[in-house]
């Protein structure tokens, strides 16, 4: 896709490239840099607890209906809780926001959390897929390519899973090549589109690549955002890349996008997903839904 290739142009750092090719060979074009080297915030533990009333309705497994073997899972998967006590997250600056890349869970507490980006595919299958297996995603999206079919994205957040809408900004800049006045106008100018869309203005902002510096802090402050979400783990097209280590750990937020064949090597969305969500499962981690943790 044209805007795809646009995504790319000048993101990656020496530094962040040399992190991101581990598992290189099932590398998404555009693949947003890892979140870690960007973060700028650090937080600590704390304990979690009982389920909310959105965990209730997703409960501990898959669906009545097995619908994992429909999808290609080997069992269903398992959802964590509302914890009791939110984590304790490390406050922003004054006039800024917090910047989150992993959510400071106790070390036990195997649950990981799922974020799609950007927009650019709009997969029926897919939407099926996520009700069947109820899945929680954090969704953060950008106007110029979601736009076309809000309606799509909308299906995803009322499918009874407890998915969420957030700013992804307008046309996916890099933000750090623009200017104080420019970052607010890509920030709040999605924060005003996607009030008018969905009737709500986003707390939680994603920038384009995990590239932000102070003026970002500051503008998405100025928007209404609350939080920057930033990751640590990313799905290609068969595999996870970690910007540290080989494995999950807990408290992961996983980076993934709307893309379909064209961006995938021919896999379909709805095959990426089943791949991720069998490499949550190998590893022994449950589903969280992020918002119920911030």
């Amino acid at each position: 896709m044209k805007h795809a290739r646009r995504f790319v142009a000048g993101t990656l750092t020496a530094g962040a490239l040399a992190l991101s090719l581990t598992g290189c060979g099932d590398s998404v074009d555009p693949i947003e840099r890892l979140g870690r080297k960007t973060t700028e915030a650090r937080a600590t533990p704390s304990p979690s607890g009982a389920a909310s009333p959105s965990a209730a309705g997703r409960g501990t497994a898959a669906a009545a209906d097995e619908a994992y073997k429909k999808w290609g899972l080997s069992g269903p998967l398992q959802y964590a809780p509302k914890p009791a006590v939110k984590p304790q997250i490390a406050p922003a600056k004054a006039g800024r926001v917090q910047v989150i890349d992993r959510i400071p869970v106790p070390a036990d507490d195997k649950v990981v959390f799922l974020t799609f980006d950007d927009g650019a595919e709009k997969n029926p299958e897919f939407l099926k897929m996520a009700a069947d297996l109820k899945l929680p995603i954090s969704m953060f999206l950008t106007d110029n390519i979601a736009s076309s079919d809000y309606g799509h994205f909308e299906k995803l957040r009322d499918n009874g899973s407890g998915s969420t809408i957030n700013n992804h900004t307008l046309t996916h800049p890099n933000l750090r090549t623009l200017s104080f006045e420019a970052q607010k106008k890509e920030i709040c100018g999605q924060q005003e589109r996607l009030e008018k869309r969905f009737g709500k203005r986003p707390t939680l902002f994603r920038p384009p690549y995990g590239n932000h510096n102070d003026d970002t802090l500051r503008a998405a402050q100025e928007c209404g955002i609350s939080q920057l979400l930033l990751w640590r783990v990313s799905m290609q097209i068969n595999n996870f890349q970690y910007a540290e280590g080989s494995t999950l750990t807990p408290g992961d937020i996983i980076l993934a996008h709307f893309r379909g064949p064209a961006e995938l090597k021919g896999t379909t969305e709805t095959e990426m997903t089943t791949r991720m969500l069998r490499r949550i499962q190998e590893q022994g981690y449950r589903i969280g839904r992020l918002e119920d943790y911030l």
